[in-house]
């Protein structure tokens, strides 16, 4: 009898394996991407979280200290309250605004056919291949005083009105830079939506508007949840636009971060500026990640 056996999936699978592979932990073979992800990100934020700690002499610059006093100061400040407060609510209505456009966008594209479809599809990634300095400057001359916007309402007897260094003309401006975040990731939730399902409530007599509301839109909830987190994160980050469009009086979070680093030559606090603004945006981001996440899970049952 032949005591050879045929080789097995398994062992034949391991000998095929390289043989450094066999020795090799998985950790170790991840270690680059960890080396780069931890030199990018991590030191950098780690160097700024222990600048947080220094004091500030405007003669001698920033003197390494176990110090507080900056964190009072920003906390205990109207001033910083305000500027929170602002940028928070910014990128709140910000992100209402996208959901209301980008989602029927999202869904009016995925019922269209090709060409049409990859023609509305460069015009709603549009913004994305322009610079977000230029964008900011072309929404700047549609609504300074002279500008296109108070033209056309000049045409009604109306105006001018003061639209360029306000809360709207920030608003209106990110809206238009992140629009396109909204849209892609409800667009690749419809993608996984079975359009006979669609098809099967209708034949049994259920109205369109029934069928959006108890099919499609249940669905496109984890689309609407990452697309309103990317949408309200980037923009409570944003800088660009809230310092062209807001003016030197209207100051968010970034741009008090950029006086306090530039202007100013205040390190330690403009770090903690930037350390309490990602603090409070992750608190907020995985709040409302969890509220919707319950949910939409008991909705689905």
């Amino acid at each position: 009898m032949d005591s050879t056996l045929p080789a097995t999936p398994a062992t034949g699978e391991r000998a095929a394996r390289a043989p450094w592979q066999a020795f090799m932990p998985l950790w170790l073979m991840s270690a680059p991407a960890l080396i780069l992800f931890a030199t990018l990100v991590l030191v950098p934020l780690a160097m700024t979280f222990a600048l947080t700690f220094y004091r500030f002499d405007p003669a001698s610059g920033p003197i390494a200290a176990l110090d507080f006093h900056n964190y009072a100061e920003v906390l205990g400040s109207s001033y910083f309250h305000t500027i929170f407060l602002r940028t928070f609510g910014i990128a709140f209505l910000t992100t209402v605004l996208c959901v209301a456009i980008g989602t029927p966008e999202a869904y009016v594209l995925s019922r269209m056919r090709d060409p049409w479809r990859a023609l509305f599809l460069l015009v709603i990634l549009a913004p994305l291949l322009v610079s977000v300095v230029v964008r900011a400057f072309g929404w700047s001359m549609l609504l300074n005083t002279n500008g296109l916007v108070n033209q056309a309402f000049a045409l009604f007897g109306l105006g001018p009105y003061k639209l360029e260094y306000t809360t709207f003309a920030i608003v209106i401006a990110l809206v238009h830079v992140m629009v396109p975040f909204m849209v892609i990731p409800v667009w690749t939730a419809l993608q996984r939506l079975d359009p006979q399902t669609e098809n099967a409530a209708l034949s049994l007599m259920a109205s369109p508007a029934t069928t959006l509301r108890r099919i499609v839109l249940p669905q496109l909830v984890p689309g609407i949840l990452s697309g309103s987190l990317m949408v309200f994160g980037l923009s409570a980050s944003a800088f660009a636009i809230p310092g062209l469009l807001g003016g030197r009086r209207l100051k968010v979070a970034a741009t008090a971060v950029y006086d306090q680093f530039l202007s100013s030559m205040n390190w330690p606090l403009g770090a903690t500026i930037a350390m309490l603004l990602l603090v409070a945006n992750l608190v907020v981001m995985l709040t409302y990640y969890r509220v919707l996440e319950r949910r939409y899970a008991r909705s689905m049952g």
